[in-house]
Order: C-alpha cells, then sequence, then structure tokens
C-alpha cells in the first residue's frame, strides 16, 4: 500500500514530466520513480492523450502506463501515421491492443475513412469497442481474430499483467498469466473488397507472428493501392521460434516493390520526454535486422519518409 505523500508526490511529477517545458531531470524521474511506482500501485483512471483522445488505462500494463505518465505511446509511430493518413484512407491495424493507433486514425481518416482494428485478445477487444465508443470513433471496425497465412486455431499465452500487449503465439516455458485461443485467418479474409481498395495504411503488430501474417497476405498486396504502406514490428527470437525468418519477410516485401524503413521506438521511460517531443522520422534502411525492429515499407524510394 502506497501512501498519500508518495501519491501525492506521484501525481506532481506526473503533472512536471508531461506538462513542464524542456527536458531537465524528466528520464530520472521518469525511469527511477514514477514508471516502476505505477507498475506496482497501479491506478485506473480515464486520461487525455497529447493527440486528444481519451482512454481508460489501468497502469498495470506497460502501455496504458505510458499513455498515464507520458499522453502517449510510441511516438515515432504517432508521428509517421500522422503524416500518412488522410480523410478517406483505410487503416488495417493487426494487434490494435485497446485501439490507441485506432482512435489516432479514426481522427485521421473522419468520417469518409475508415479503421479496421484487429485485435486477437478479447480482453483487448472488449476495451477496443469501449475506447472507440467513448472517443465517438463510429468509422472504427472492431475484429476479434487472428491473423495468419491459413485457416487455423492458434494458443495464445501472456507471460506477464505488466505487459498486457505481449499476447503471443510464441512458446513459453514459463509461467503464463493467461492463455485463450482465436480462430485465425488470412488478413483478405477479413477486409472487404472497400477496405482492400483503400487501404494506405497496413500496420501489424503481433508479437513474433508477423512471418505468418506477411506470407498471408502475398496474394494481396497486388490488389492494394500503389501508395500502400506497410509498418511491421519485426522481433527476429520469437519468429525464429515460430520456424520463420525476417529474411524471408523481407524478401517478400522486396518481391513485391517495396524499399525498407526503420522506425526507431525506444521502449525505456528514460527515453520517453525526449521522445513525445521529438519523435523518430522513418529512414531508409539497408543493414540486417538483429533485434527488435520497426520496419516501414514503401514504394517510395528515398532515404526517408517525411
Amino acid at each position: 500500500m502506497s501512501n498519500p505523500t508518495t501519491e501525492a508526490l506521484v501525481t506532481l511529477g506526473r503533472a512536471y514530466v508531461r506538462r513542464a517545458p524542456g527536458e531537465l531531470f524528466k528520464s530520472a524521474l521518469a525511469a527511477r520513480f514514477l514508471n516502476p511506482h505505477l507498475r506496482d500501485h497501479p491506478r485506473r483512471r480515464v486520461v487525455d492523450v497529447e493527440f486528444g483522445a481519451r482512454f481508460a488505462v489501468d497502469t498495470q500494463d506497460l502501455i496504458q502506463r505510458y499513455l498515464y505518465l507520458f499522453g502517449g505511446w510510441e511516438p515515432g509511430m504517432t508521428r509517421w501515421l500522422q503524416s500518412r493518413l488522410s480523410a478517406g484512407d483505410v487503416l488495417v491495424d493487426i494487434g490494435a491492443n485497446v485501439g490507441v493507433f485506432a482512435v489516432l486514425g479514426s481522427r485521421l481518416v473522419g468520417s469518409t475513412g475508415r479503421v479496421v482494428a484487429i485485435e486477437a485478445s478479447p480482453t483487448f477487444h472488449h476495451r477496443l469497442t469501449q475506447h472507440a465508443e467513448l472517443n465517438g470513433c463510429d468509422n472504427i471496425r472492431a475484429v476479434n481474430a487472428a491473423v495468419s497465412d491459413s485457416r487455423k486455431t492458434l494458443t495464445f499465452i501472456l507471460a506477464s499483467s505488466n505487459n498486457m500487449g505481449a499476447n503471443s503465439i510464441v512458446p513459453y516455458d514459463g509461467p503464463a498469466e493467461s492463455t485463450f485461443e482465436m480462430e485465425a485467418l488470412p488478413l483478405s479474409e477479413l477486409l472487404d473488397s472497400d477496405e482492400v481498395a483503400r487501404a494506405r495504411v497496413i500496420k501489424i503488430d503481433v508479437e513474433g507472428a508477423e512471418g505468418g501474417v506477411v506470407r498471408g497476405m502475398k496474394a494481396l498486396l497486388e490488389q492494394l493501392r500503389p501508395d500502400v504502406e506497410i509498418a511491421v514490428e519485426v522481433t527476429p527470437d520469437r519468429m525464429s521460434q515460430l520456424g520463420d525468418s525476417v529474411d524471408e519477410l523481407l524478401d517478400i516485401m522486396r518481391e513485391h516493390g517495396f524499399h525498407t524503413y526503420r522506425l526507431v521506438n525506444d521502449y525505456g521511460p528514460e527515453g520517453y520526454p525526449r521522445a513525445m517531443r521529438h519523435p523518430s522520422a522513418a529512414v531508409r534502411w539497408r543493414g540486417p535486422v538483429v533485434g527488435e525492429t520497426d520496419l516501414v515499407f514503401s514504394r517510395v524510394d528515398a532515404e526517408s519518409l517525411a
């Protein structure tokens, strides 16, 4: 149990990190005090985030804790989506979690656009629909399903409640927080013809299962609009445990005319105060992919995606 004085200091510290100008002491305050305290002494609140939406959060979970503490999640991805999506576009969000990017996309594509938010976890799917309703996002179509290269039943494992977004089909030998089963389908079977024709961005964050998702998209890639861009969180170690490889994924994208870019996402709390104010851009990537990396695939041939 935390005492009232500590809780008051947490409230003041959060306000300083989120609202005060500059970055003085913010990294140390966030990393050494606020982040661990909010993880171990969870708060449940409805909070505003930097792009103007509201989310109901439980700070025990990493993503929701960062929404509360910093007012955002993955600032580089947020900035990139803001630079790509326009009125009338379609965003396909595979692994939508509690709906942060689905709600952001909803605002960017407007009433004439659509967001297809696909989430395997029934719990997160429910939270996603709550957040869509909370923010008046009538243009989100929430789908409770998994995506893969064929129809199959997948078992998902959550190792820790401190990072509930880490639901994964990758085998795990330790004690699991929870497990669930979900039907998986190729992406082409989850989208209608209009969504395929208008998809401007497809975002994939599936904790190691990205090889199967992309492999199942090979035929679909030829049907998408020429300027479609595809963002994939690549986790080589997890992929290898499922018999997949980053090289195969890269080869598929190259064969369909895509160039590779990298978005830097530092998940450490010490880097977030600066990242929220100075998010990274997607820059051309020609090197090996050896660790967890956010890649963007685009048919634009440039050194960066402005």
